[in-house]
């Protein structure tokens, strides 16, 4: 995809972090833009920012783990715009703890944000992409943690390894038909956002259930690194760039991660070559 200007971008969890950044960085290069966030307040915050700067914004409340929501979005973005160009399924959340004991409701919540928002996105908007027959993108949101098997992020890791293979596939179906649409996966390391603080969005659970002692210990340990690798990593503006250079170029892979990110993705592929035991990762990722 090499035109942007006048060309109409859609981003989930547009009102902050990553989404926020390259909201800002496709509205430099002249796109219009249709932002879906869950937070309200944050959204419209977002808009009257981007509208500051001169784009042109349509913001519409989206729960990307309904399927109505996500139609909704789309369906505002053709009456606003009249078509779609870029699709980033970019929204996501996370939670800790070891596999046994997240709770029923941590498995629905991270699920259906970060893997059924992906997959509501594609099944909306592709169809969408493919029917205008112009050259298009979809970039979806995974992560370094999409490549690694790091303990204590059990629900989160399977949710980004099905975003990767997800993605994946969806690039080899629009190859096979020779679509103009193409296709991204974003794997972010540490980056500064508020991912470790998304729990603010969460709905009243009944079904959390308490942790035990030593889950509770191993759960703060682990959100501890988290949060300290997060305050320590690159601006979103970072990864911004890199999105929109890789639907420039229709480069599939998409990465900002620290180096020691990438060994450790190494070491994993190095074990599964070899076929020996993974050896307990000491390098967590976002």
């Amino acid at each position: 995809m090499k035109e942007f200007r006048d060309r109409v971008a859609v981003i989930t969890g547009g009102a902050s972090g990553i989404g926020f950044a390259t909201a800002e960085r496709l509205a430099a290069e002249g796109m219009k833009l249709a932002i879906g966030d869950v937070e309200p307040n944050a959204l419209e915050s977002a808009a009257c920012k981007l509208e500051a700067a001169g784009a042109q914004v349509l913001a519409v409340h989206t729960d990307v783990s309904r399927a109505a929501d996500v139609e909704r979005l789309a369906q505002k973005t053709l009456e606003r715009f009249g078509g779609v160009h870029v699709v980033f399924n970019n929204a996501g959340v996370a939670v800790t703890g070891e596999a046994w004991e997240n709770s029923l409701g941590d498995w629905e919540w991270v699920l259906g944000v970060n893997l059924w928002g992906a997959i509501h996105g594609i099944r909306t908007f592709v169809p969408i992409l493919l029917r205008q027959n112009e050259p298009a993108h979809v970039v979806n949101t995974a992560s370094m943690a999409g490549l690694t098997s790091n303990p204590g992020m059990a629900v989160y890791n399977v949710t980004k390894h099905a975003v990767v293979t997800l993605t994946e596939t969806l690039h080899g179906d629009l190859a096979l038909r020779g679509a103009k649409v193409k296709a991204s996966v974003l794997c972010p390391g540490f980056i500064n956002t508020r991912i470790m603080d998304s729990a603010r969005n969460r709905q009243s659970d009944s079904r959390r259930d308490p942790p035990t002692p030593e889950a509770s210990a191993l759960g703060a340990s682990i959100e501890l690194a988290l949060r300290e690798g997060v305050k320590q990593g690159f601006a979103p503006s970072v990864v911004a760039q890199r999105v929109f250079e890789a639907i420039r170029d229709e480069r599939f892979y998409v990465f900002a991660a620290q180096p020691e990110i990438f060994a450790a993705v190494e070491q994993r592929l190095d074990e599964v070559r070899a076929q020996k035991n993974p050896v307990t990762p000491t390098v967590l990722t976002e």
